[in-house]
């Protein structure tokens, strides 16, 4: 299964694009939409915003492939795309949590989404941007909709 477009479109929104090399809000140097660099990595005179579209190509594959490898119950496109989203952000390692993994593979989908709520803090701080993301992601998982295919 693949982000869709309102999945996508959360995510760009969420990350927003920036050319030049910044630190995130946990201290590590991101770039385009929400790229961590790497220690071989250096954009020195930045980068355009199709560069940016490219590695926002290969790091979503990322985080669908964990969503698709960790989730082994069938998923509506809404809330798979949810979760890859906040895969995106936090990291599979987050997603890998007891609760997580508790919640999702034992169907509880009401509790898996209020268990990415709780998601809106960096480093003990509650963080405004992070909150809004969240709801977002709370708010596209329980929407009905014409998309409602399923994916195990």
């Amino acid at each position: 299964m693949q982000m869709s477009t309102a999945g996508l479109d959360l995510l760009r929104r969420s990350e927003g694009f920036r050319g030049r090399t910044y630190l995130d809000a946990a201290g590590l140097p991101t770039i385009g939409y929400g790229h961590q660099l790497v220690h071989s990595e250096c954009f020195p005179n930045g980068i355009a915003e199709a560069q940016a579209a490219q590695m926002l190509t290969v790091d979503l594959h990322a985080a669908e492939t964990a969503v698709t490898r960790m989730v082994n119950v069938a998923l509506k496109q809404r809330q798979f795309d949810a979760l890859v989203d906040f895969c995106f952000n936090v990291g599979a390692g987050k997603l890998a949590t007891p609760t997580f993994f508790k919640d999702f593979n034992a169907g509880e989908y009401g509790a898996a989404a209020e268990e990415m709520l709780r998601w809106d803090h960096v480093l003990g701080k509650e963080m405004a941007g992070l909150k809004a993301r969240r709801e977002s992601e709370f708010a596209l998982w329980n929407r009905k909709g014409a998309s409602e295919m399923v994916a195990v």
